[in-house]
């Protein structure tokens, strides 16, 4: 069974978003594993980066305030090292932009021929590190050939994202998806909502499912309260939170730890009552 597959067997997957950096280093380790150990299913993290266009405010906040405390892309993956370090084997996806991923620094020892200079050592490295699914949000669903050899090669699953206005694409997008497809659950950026259309997101999944009957779906973007990951789970596989995980961060800085692992298993428990 792939590790994406693991991220769902349970029946519903709660997979929250932490900012790596933010406010150090040491600390992402440490939210980590307290997620970890609250009962998330997959963390993603998220590669800070200067140009966040589908963050809102408090991701692009906690980004800046990772930049300004040196976090870089070569940081990134040690954080992920330490993590592994610390026996904790939970899936990790990376979100990031297609900048860091194309100007990641290699150590010469890869082709120049074509993309390969660009591309292959942030693939390897995320395989090195143990990466399970890479997120971009600014590659665009046709483009996402140029990328997915060093998927296949280093067994990285490239999640695909579906929005309200992605409309006639969605069965083509959904029929070539891998790993699980990132729902967004409303038009613009990243950041808590107090209402969603749940009617139009179950529409959102219900041609995902037609397309590709065996490609999990979780809802991202805006969810923040255990009733409204209850809501998503019951329309879909699974539900993504970011926005009030970083709130939280913002709020208790490098003590989060606690309120991060009470917080992910009310979230938890709120997707599975879903079942």
């Amino acid at each position: 069974m792939s590790k994406i597959k693991e991220v769902f067997s349970g029946g519903k997957a709660f997979i929250p978003f932490i900012t790596v950096g933010d406010p150090d280093a040491e600390s992402t380790v440490k939210f980590v594993l307290a997620a970890a150990e609250a009962g998330a299913d997959l963390i993603e993290l998220g590669i800070p980066f200067s140009d966040p266009t589908a963050e809102g405010p408090v991701i692009q906040e906690a980004d800046c305030r990772a930049l300004q405390a040196g976090m870089t892309v070569v940081g990134a993956f040690e954080v992920v090292r330490k993590i592994r370090e610390a026996n904790c084997d939970i899936p990790l996806a990376f979100m990031t932009y297609l900048n860091p991923v194309f100007k990641y620094p290699g150590d010469g020892t890869f082709s120049t021929n074509g993309m390969d200079e660009y591309y292959e050592p942030f693939f390897a490295q995320c395989s090195i590190v143990g990466i399970t699914a890479l997120i971009i949000p600014d590659l665009p669903y046709e483009e996402h050939g140029e990328v997915l050899p060093y998927c296949d090669k280093y067994g990285i699953d490239l999640i695909s994202m579906i929005s309200p206005t992605s409309e006639d694409r969605i069965r083509r997008i959904a029929k070539e998806a891998r790993g699980f497809i990132y729902v967004v659950s409303s038009m613009g950026v990243t950041g808590v909502r107090s209402s969603f259309q749940y009617n139009s997101i179950a529409d959102m999944v219900s041609l995902i499912r037609e397309a590709n009957p065996d490609i999990p779906c979780a809802v991202g973007f805006g969810i923040s309260t255990p009733d409204q990951a209850a809501k998503m789970a019951g329309i879909s596989d699974g539900a993504i939170v970011g926005s009030a995980i970083m709130r939280l961060i913002h709020q208790y800085g490098g003590e989060s730890q606690q309120v991060i692992r009470d917080y992910v298993a009310r979230m938890k428990n709120a997707v599975m009552s879903a079942l």
